[in-house]
């Protein structure tokens, strides 16, 4: 039998299955039309009781539709959604919690200024027999929550006052909180160290035992193979393919997803590297690093790799002057620079592509055009006055340069893909012709289809001379793209390999302290 089951009328042939499961749920033949598109077209996705299904495919392939109608947001144009063979309707958000579903996205909402047992309890808070919340009992349950998944975190403090992965646990608290049968997981673990994955997958494999089926959204195909039986794969609507990992090479599962094959995720062009551009010496600041001192060349990659907190953000903020570090010095192409603002390092030729593109990125309500233009302005005005037809001549150039898919440079930036998104950051800083460009986890959050677009095009600026330090959290494109790697670890630099010398080893090594 086929890895891959094949499709029919663009559904999924039922693949026989190692050990006779009933699904909890089934979703067969959805659709989700809206005016003018067909987000789903007919899909069927099945998730069985102690296992996980990946749900892959690239940005618009119609997950996050999928996840909406599964959580009660949206009611499917056509089809049927059945919960232990039993036809199910969700007319609300409420009414999918009440059946045994449950969520835990890459970016849930929660509250700073409410409590942490506030934040999980939110909704469905334990209550006294007179109606009103038992403040007591969701303090011991949000503490008895915690501790299950290796917590000490004090419910009663403000979430304001914790980290980001302490609110993502909180989060996956708040999920779990509602005991479901079924939990989706979408892109759970973004911002999450790898200690901090480990641990998610212990609670992930804590569900499996308790028989929840569990639904796995995630660009990462280590995590994928790494925690899930099963796959199912999308592609602009449809579902193209479904299977048991175990009997499914990547290869077969990428080109499924794009439709092609992607035969090099790490396009890398080997170019001559030139002389010093960038040099910096003994930069430290008062609590995040200290003592980093590098050279960046011309045409080169400069990879830096660290565990979350390692300070490899917080010394590229430093670079282009969001913060100031305490002491250290900074020369560009042999001329010392002072870096007292992003306004200084634009001007000196240092621009920086943030790791939150929608927060500090972009203006996501604002047309791609004026988002291009937006660090050009004095190129795009005359006599004070800004001029559309120049800020959509400079915007054109960019996105023809970066093969950007939009429908017109005149819609909002947040109805693209985040692959999309991203190309229009990095277009806007291309605008300012930069000497160096920093990139702060350049492909979080895209597929990877987009995600070799991404490699190619900053393979290729380097091969045009352009100076690029590229933060990232995976090895796998720290290894593919870099021409040296700085390791950072605890805010010191923890060595600087050459390229002959890169493997997963031995950055791991470094990045943990573990020689």
């Amino acid at each position: 039998m086929n890895a891959v089951a094949p499709m029919t009328d663009e559904r999924p042939v039922e693949q026989a299955r190692p050990a006779a499961k009933t699904p909890i749920l089934e979703m067969r033949g959805i659709s989700q039309i809206f005016p003018g598109v067909k987000a789903l077209d007919g899909v069927s996705i099945a998730l069985y009781p102690g296992e996980v299904t990946a749900l892959i495919g690239e940005n618009g392939a119609g997950k996050s539709t999928l996840v909406k109608i599964l959580t009660g947001i949206y009611r499917p144009t056509e089809g049927e959604i059945l919960i232990d063979g039993t036809p199910v309707t969700f007319t609300s958000a409420q009414a999918a919690t009440d059946a045994g579903v449950t969520a835990i996205h890459q970016e849930t909402v929660l509250f700073d200024e409410l409590t942490v047992a506030e934040n999980i309890f939110l909704g469905h808070a334990p209550r006294t027999r007179f109606r009103t919340i038992d403040w007591r009992a969701m303090n011991t349950r949000a503490a008895e929550l915690l501790h299950a998944l290796e917590s000490e975190i004090d419910p009663t403090i403000r979430l304001k006052d914790l980290s980001i992965a302490q609110r993502h646990l909180i989060a996956i608290a708040r999920a779990l909180s509602v005991e479901a049968r079924i939990v989706i997981m979408d892109e759970p673990t973004a911002a999450l160290s790898r200690k901090e994955i480990d641990d998610l997958f212990r609670i992930v494999e804590g569900l499996k035992r308790q028989g929840a089926a569990i639904l796995f959204i995630s660009h990462k195909f280590d995590e994928v193979y790494e925690i899930a039986e099963n796959f199912a794969v999308f592609r602009d609507g449809r579902a193209v393919g479904h299977g048991r990992l175990a009997k499914t090479p990547q290869d077969e599962i990428v080109r499924l997803m794009v439709g092609r094959d992607v035969a090099n995720v790490f396009p890398k062009i080997e170019v001559s590297i030139g002389s010093t551009v960038l040099s910096v010496k003994n930069y430290c600041h008062p609590t995040e690093y200290r003592d980093i001192s590098f050279e960046l060349k011309r045409g080169e990659i400069l990879g830096v790799y660290g565990l979350i907190g390692a300070g490899r953000s917080e010394l590229c903020q430093s670079l282009f002057g969001v913060t100031q570090p305490s002491s250290g010095a900074l020369t560009l192409e042999g001329t010392p620079v002072s870096i007292r603002s992003p306004r200084d390092a634009i001007a000196a030729g240092i621009v920086y592509v943030p790791e939150e593109r929608g927060r500090h990125g972009l203006a996501l309500p604002m047309p791609i055009f004026q988002n291009m233009s937006l660090p050009s302005l004095t190129k795009t005005s005359r006599s004070g006055f800004l001029k559309a037809a120049n800020e959509l001549a400079l915007a054109r150039q960019y996105a023809e340069r970066l093969d950007l898919r939009a429908a017109a440079l005149s819609v909002p930036v947040g109805t693209l893909s985040g692959g999309n998104q991203q190309k229009v950051v990095i277009g806007k800083w291309l605008a300012t012709q930069p000497k160096v460009i920093i990139l702060d986890e350049p492909t979080k959050g895209i597929d990877i289809g987009s995600k070799a677009a991404v490699h190619g095009f900053i393979s290729q600026l380097a091969s045009e001379g352009l100076s690029i330090i590229m933060v990232s959290s995976e090895l796998p494109e720290i290894l593919g793209m870099s021409d040296r790697v700085l390791v950072m670890r605890e805010g010191l630099s923890a060595g600087i390999f050459d390229r002959p010398q890169l493997n997963p080893e031995t950055l791991v090594r470094a990045a943990t302290g573990n020689a």
